[in-house]
């Protein structure tokens, strides 16, 4: 009994810990790629974006007759942290996690000097599954979504925050 006992606790302690691995990869806490080996437009999208407030409005298809709803992510910092993948650091009020900030990871690519968050299926813990396309130029942002069922677009301004909210 005791060794069953033993062996069941040593189970239980291995499904914890490869949880907790899955769980950091998958946030991609602490792994954040050395910033002197960015391109260019990398390293400018991570200064572009430190600080900002993604202030806009999104759609619902089906409901094009409806006023947009309004739109806003604050976003402190954004950094990369592997091949394609990035992780916005953001306050969010959508989604069921109303005002909590997050480590975000998602997929990203740049077309020239235009970052594209380019997600298909892709589960975030916590929040759900998406379909995204959303690139950012300037000072706008602009794509479409999908939420299950549920889609539309977004679009608006990155203002950069005049006092940066707590975290």
């Amino acid at each position: 009994m005791k060794r069953a006992l033993r062996l069941f606790g040593i189970l239980v302690l291995a499904l914890v810990l490869l949880g907790a691995g899955w769980l950091t990869g998958r946030l991609g806490y602490g792994s954040v790629v050395e910033p002197a080996s960015l391109s260019d437009a990398e390293r400018a999208f991570a200064e572009r974006m430190t600080g900002v407030s993604l202030v806009g409005s999104f759609t619902v298809a089906g409901r094009e007759d409806r006023t947009p709803g309004p739109d806003r992510y604050d976003i402190f910092s954004v950094e990369k942290v592997g091949d394609d993948q990035w992780r916005f650091n953001a306050r969010m009020d959508c989604c069921g996690v109303n005002g909590m900030t997050l480590p975000i990871v998602v997929p990203m690519r740049f077309v020239g000097d235009t970052p594209m968050i380019m997600m298909t299926d892709t589960s975030l813990p916590g929040i759900g599954t998406f379909t995204v396309r959303v690139f950012f130029y300037g000072d706008r942002y602009s794509g479409t979504w999908q939420h299950g069922r549920v889609g539309g677009h977004m679009s608006g301004r990155i203002e950069k925050m005049t006092t940066t909210p707590a975290s």
